[in-house]
């Protein structure tokens, strides 16, 4: 078959993904020191990003040099697990982060480690059961009439999975919330015993909410045009539709490691010494707290 560029972009895109998140993925379980329920919850959205990346490379791959609907159904579901897997672990964050701001006093202990660990079993659970879908039944091979925008998938399966992240982005529309609402309130609190709000805090409040509105207006632009075309689309529409709102979809998982991971001084520190083999003891590294934003 003649090469299509709009397959081609997905592979370079799971290239970089790939790359991206393997070397946050080596960089956590290089470091002991990275053993926190944050960076249990990052290492999390790096490995579901890692295989989704590493899913686009091989559709292309099984797509030009192995032909077979068995293949196809297996990367397909493969895919769907990845970036299912990918959603859940940024919705499983964003609990974390309330938490650690709504219980400060309690969040330092086993109940939280606990907590992150059933948050992350039950999104990988939920996510493989959502991938094996298609592999047990739930696909349009032998029903074209049924086949939705994303082929081999049915018009009902894509509409699960599109009903499920929409409630996944209002969870976390309002958890977001709700955090700006503690941020706001800390400042508020700080500035009465002082008896005036510094500079100080008005920047670093700002530069929270700033944060905020970034992470989740990055999260819905890349989801929510490929979420509603599912919906709504036709699989009678030009391919080219699908294509153009599942690309910025992949572009989040590309995103997710400098937002989550890169910018945290931590993850840097773990760069540095897996790099040049060295630290200069004399850098301040500052341990980020789960609940910076």
């Amino acid at each position: 078959a003649a090469l299509n560029p709009w397959d081609v972009m997905l592979c370079v895109s799971g290239t970089a993904i790939a790359c991206e998140n393997a070397l946050v993925v080596a960089i956590i379980c290089y470091s002991p020191a990275l053993r926190t329920p944050m960076f249990v919850l990052v290492g999390s959205l790096a490995t579901a990003d890692l295989l989704a990346g590493l899913g686009l490379i091989l559709n292309f791959v099984f797509q030009y040099v192995i032909r077979s609907e068995t293949v196809s159904l297996l990367t397909v579901g493969f895919l769907v697990a990845s970036f299912a897997a990918s959603v859940s672990s940024l919705l499983a964050i964003t609990v974390d982060r309330y938490l650690s701001l709504y219980n400060a006093l309690t969040y330092y202990s086993e109940r939280t480690v606990l907590c992150v660990h059933t948050m992350l079993a039950g999104a990988w659970g939920v996510s493989l059961c959502l991938g094996l879908l298609p592999v047990l039944g739930w696909n349009c091979l032998r029903d074209r009439a049924a086949c939705s925008v994303v082929r081999p998938l049915t018009k009902s399966n894509v509409t699960l999975l599109s009903a499920s992240f929409f409630l996944v982005f209002l969870i976390m529309l309002h958890l977001y919330v709700e955090i700006c609402k503690i941020v706001c309130r800390h400042a508020h609190q700080i500035a009465l015993q002082q008896h005036f709000l510094t500079a100080s805090h008005y920047v670093a409040t700002k530069k929270g909410v700033s944060t905020l509105a970034i992470i989740l207006g990055t999260f819905g632009a890349s989801w929510l045009p490929f979420a509603i075309y599912c919906v709504v689309g036709d699989p009678d529409y030009p391919s080219v539709y699908t294509y153009a709102t599942l690309l910025p979809a992949t572009y989040n998982s590309m995103i997710n490691p400098i937002i989550y991971a890169y910018r945290n001084q931590e993850i840097q520190r773990s760069m540095w010494v897996l790099f040049c083999g060295c630290f200069q003891a004399k850098v301040p590294f500052r341990s980020r707290s789960p609940s910076d934003v």
